[in-house]
C-alpha cells in the first residue's frame, strides 16, 4: 500500500525530471523509487498513452514494460479490426477473447470492448496486480486475470472466438530479437494449436521483421497488417484463421495502414488493401519515365515502403516510378487516394556543378531526402551548402538508366 506522502509526492513533481529528482535529496516519508517510476511511466503516457495519463489513479510499470506496449493509436486500431471480423457483435455474450501475454494490458484493453468476456494470461505477478488495479479505472471492471505462463494457458483453453499473442522480442540477455522462431512463445511453433483454440489468431510482432518472411515461416495467415503512426512503422500484425482445407481460410490480404491527425484533433485511418500475393512484385510489372518539370512527384507513406507493393500501386493509380529501387512515382496529374506526399517538380538538376549552381540559386535551406542514391542526407546537404527547412524540397534519386538526379520540388 501506498502512503499519501508518496502520492502527494508524484502528483507535485509529475512535470519535473525523474533525473534530477533522483539526485536530490529524498524525504524520508517517500517512496523514492515507486514514486520516481510513476513519474517516468505517467509522462511517457502522455504522448503514447494519453487516455491512461488522464486517469486518475492508474499505477504504471517500470520501464521496460512502458517502453514495449503499444500506443493508443495501435491499440485502438486493432479494436476496429476484431469489431470488423466481429461484425460489430460487441457484447454478443458468445464472444470470448484470450490475451496469452497480457503485459501492460493496452492493446487487450482495446480488444476487450469487443467482448462479452475478456481473460488477460501474464506470467509476472507485479503486471497482473497491475491489470487488476488499472482495468475498473479504464471501464473493465469484468476483467479476468489469470496470473500464468501464456503457453501453459494454452493447453488447457476451451474455444474461445479470439487468441491475442504479444510474443516478448528480448533474449536472456535482454538484448532484442526479431525472427519469430526467437520471440517467446514460439507462435510459429503453436500456430496449429493456436488455430484449433480460436475463431481468430491475432499476432503482434516487430516491425523489423519482413512481412514476406513472417507468412513464409506461418501457417493459416489470413491478413497481414502493416501498421504506421505518424509515417512511422510500429507493428506488424498477423491475423490467423484455420479454413475448410486446414489451411488459411481464403486469399490472404496485405492492408498498409497509417494514422492521420484530422483537424478537429481526431484521428483516422488511411489504409490500402491488398492480396498479399502482390506484395511480393514478381506477379506485375511496372512502368517507369523520367521526371520533368510539372510533374507530380509522389512519396507513399511508410507503411506502403515497408510493404513494398511498389509494382501494384503503379497499376493502381496509373502512375510511373522513377526507378525500380527509388520507390518514387511519377504522374502528370494530381491524383486522390493515393497515401503519401505529394509534390510538384520545379526542376530536374544532374550532379553537375554548373547545373547544380544553376538550379540552386537564391535557395539557401531545403528539406532533402535521399531514394536509392550515393550519398546520405547529411553528406548531400554538405556538398550542396543548404541549412535544413524551407519550403523547397529535393529529392536525391537514381533513374532506370543508372543516373543520379536532384529533383527540387515544392509541395502539392
Amino acid at each position: 500500500m501506498v502512503n499519501e506522502d508518496t502520492l502527494s509526492y508524484i502528483i507535485q513533481h509529475r512535470t519535473d525530471d525523474p533525473r534530477k529528482l533522483a539526485l536530490q535529496s529524498r524525504p524520508s516519508c517517500v517512496d523514492m523509487a515507486y514514486a520516481l517510476e510513476q513519474i517516468a511511466g505517467w509522462q511517457a503516457a502522455r504522448q503514447k498513452l494519453p487516455r491512461w495519463a488522464s486517469t486518475e489513479g492508474v499505477v504504471f510499470p517500470p520501464h521496460l514494460s512502458m517502453e514495449q506496449c503499444s500506443s493508443e493509436l495501435t491499440a485502438s486500431y486493432k479494436n476496429r479490426v476484431a469489431d470488423r471480423l466481429l461484425g460489430g457483435g460487441a457484447g454478443d455474450k458468445e464472444l470470448s477473447l484470450v490475451d496469452l501475454t497480457g503485459g501492460f494490458g493496452v492493446d487487450f484493453s482495446y480488444l476487450a470492448r469487443c467482448f462479452k468476456r475478456a481473460i488477460y494470461v501474464e506470467r509476472q505477478q507485479r503486471l497482473c496486480e497491475l491489470a487488476s488495479h488499472n482495468m475498473p479505472l479504464l471501464g473493465l471492471p469484468e476483467t479476468e486475470i489469470v496470473c500464468a505462463d501464456g503457453t501453459e494457458y494454452l493447453q488447457s483453453l476451451d474455444h474461445v472466438s479470439m487468441i491475442f499473442v504479444d510474443p516478448a522480442r528480448r533474449d536472456d540477455n535482454g538484448g532484442k530479437t526479431f525472427a519469430i522462431s526467437d520471440c517467446t512463445p514460439d507462435v510459429a511453433a503453436l500456430a496449429d494449436m493456436l488455430v484449433e483454440k480460436a475463431d481468430y489468431v491475432f499476432i503482434k510482432l516487430s516491425p523489423m521483421l519482413d512481412w514476406h518472411k513472417a507468412v513464409a515461416d506461418m501457417r493459416y495467415v489470413s491478413e497481414v497488417h502493416v501498421v504506421a503512426v505518424r509515417n512511422e512503422c510500429k507493428e506488424l500484425l498477423l491475423l490467423l484463421r484455420k479454413g475448410k482445407d486446414g489451411e488459411s481460410s481464403c486469399q490472404a490480404r496485405l492492408f498498409c495502414v497509417d494514422s492521420i491527425q484530422k483537424d478537429d484533433g481526431g484521428v483516422e485511418f488511411a489504409t490500402d488493401c491488398f492480396d498479399v500475393e502482390s506484395g511480393n512484385g514478381a506477379l506485375l510489372s511496372s512502368s517507369f519515365a523520367n521526371p520533368v518539370e510539372g510533374m507530380y512527384l509522389y512519396e507513399p507513406n511508410a507503411s506502403l515502403m515497408k510493404a513494398g507493393c511498389f509494382a501494384e500501386l503503379s497499376l493502381r493509380f496509373g502512375v510511373s516510378q522513377v526507378s525500380r529501387n527509388s520507390h518514387l512515382f511519377l504522374s502528370d496529374a494530381s491524383l486522390e487516394g493515393f497515401h503519401g506526399r505529394c509534390f510538384r517538380i520545379r526542376q530536374v538538376s544532374t550532379m553537375n556543378k554548373k547545373e547544380l549552381r544553376k538550379s540552386l540559386a537564391g535557395i539557401t535551406k531545403a528539406n532533402i531526402a535521399v531514394r536509392n542514391f550515393p550519398l546520405s542526407v547529411a553528406e548531400l546537404r554538405k556538398r550542396l551548402k543548404l541549412k535544413d527547412g524551407g519550403s523547397d524540397y529535393i529529392f536525391a534519386t537514381t533513374l532506370q538508366d543508372d543516373s543520379h538526379v536532384l529533383l527540387l520540388c515544392e509541395k502539392a
